[in-house]
């Protein structure tokens, strides 16, 4: 009997071992930073209008794939912001260095919808029992962090129709309008409450409603918010309605771009003569957050990125210029992203990019292997 129990414990350790080898594997392999992942990535989905790529390499068009098709953002549109405010801050119209209380930041705060950057901004502040930040640095927190919650403040503070005459200004003919993503957040708890509607009711509406009506929503619940913000409760009750199906309707509605319309922004900004020198004065600090590593200064002028995702989207749109004088733009985004995919696109991104700017034969061996798709 004891021989039988030695096997049968023998067995389930070995069988606990192999589980634990197979998921390490996995976890190992989820988290690789691989730039050939994109590339084979790119060839997999060359007929997925869910994906879409445009890479220019010294005013070349490098690599096109559906660069008309329109995909949410998520947050990249949040470069379009910081243009409004360097704009605002160089023609006066607002103070870089007023200083705004971290309460009226949490006016537009919903916890745990943003992956946690709202909370590892501040706790990189150094607020030393201050309550407050200049103006600038909410811009700050909202390109070096993402956080949305400063993103839906500096729209209430610039305007969201001056923040729409950037599109304008921009000449970018396939982007949508901005509208404030947070208050979209909270459209299913105020359904929800206005038509006594269960969560699967709601899921239904959400699903039926036309965008005129979404975004009059979102706008309505911004506005509302600045004189009556949510209390503790009322914001615990909207993260909880935020089950992945209503998560993918708000994924689905987000802002929609180009990548042909940002290739042509970040052309601008990396030109650094479209915009005014004073408007770059403002600008650059807030998009560059790059060139805050001293490793970057030594072999690059100027660049700049923001990324966007949600548990669907991933989205990339950079700019650089090397001490060689190179010029590089490259916009990714892709949509209808599975778990798995959205992770290693995450990960993987970065080398794609460092590989690009700096190998010479990735570089041309990409441009020869996706031209042909």
């Amino acid at each position: 009997m004891k021989k039988l129990y030695w096997i049968i414990g023998s067995i389930f350790v070995c069988a606990g071992l192999a589980i634990g080898i197979v998921f390490w594997k996995f976890q190992k392999e989820i988290k690789k930073d691989d730039p050939e992942y994109i590339v084979q990535f790119i060839k997999e989905h060359k007929a997925d209008k869910n994906i879409s790529v445009a890479i220019q390499y010294n005013q070349q068009h490098w690599v096109e794939l559906n660069n008309k098709e329109p995909l949410p953002l998520a947050s990249t549109v949040k470069i379009i912001i910081a243009i409004a405010y360097a704009q605002q801050a160089a023609d006066g119209r607002i103070n870089p260095q007023q200083q705004v209380s971290l309460k009226d930041l949490e006016t537009f705060y919903i916890p745990k919808t943003d992956g946690g950057a709202h909370d590892a901004w501040i706790t990189n502040l150094n607020l030393n029992g201050k309550g407050s930040v200049p103006l600038s640095e909410v811009a700050n927190g909202m390109i070096a962090y993402s956080s949305n919650a400063n993103t839906e403040y500096l729209m209430h503070v610039l305007g969201l129709e001056n923040i729409n005459n950037v599109l304008t200004q921009l000449d970018v003919e396939g982007h949508e309008p901005l509208y404030p993503i947070v208050g979209a957040l909270y459209i299913p708890a105020q359904l929800m409450a206005e038509k006594n509607l269960t969560k699967k009711e709601t899921l239904t509406v959400m699903r039926d409603m036309d965008m005129t009506e979404y975004r009059e929503r979102a706008l309505s619940i911004h506005a509302n918010w600045v004189e009556h913000p949510l209390t503790k409760e009322e914001r615990a009750k909207a993260q909880k309605m935020l089950n992945m199906d209503i998560q993918k309707v708000w994924s689905d509605r987000l802002i929609r771009a180009t990548t042909n319309d940002y290739i042509s922004i970040l052309e601008k900004l990396n030109s650094k003569n479209y915009f005014s020198e004073n408007v770059h004065k403002y600008l650059d600090p807030v998009m560059e957050q790059l060139m805050k590593n001293p490793k970057n200064q030594e072999w690059l002028t100027h660049a700049g990125q923001k990324g966007g995702s949600t548990a669907f989207v991933l989205t990339l749109a950079a700019y650089a210029k090397d001490k060689g004088g190179n010029q590089t733009e490259i916009a990714f985004f892709a949509n209808n992203l599975n778990t798995l995919e959205q992770i290693k696109l995450s990960n993987s991104m970065n080398s794609f990019q460092l590989k690009f700017l700096t190998d010479d034969k990735f570089r041309m061996r990409l441009k020869r292997e996706l031209s042909e798709l």
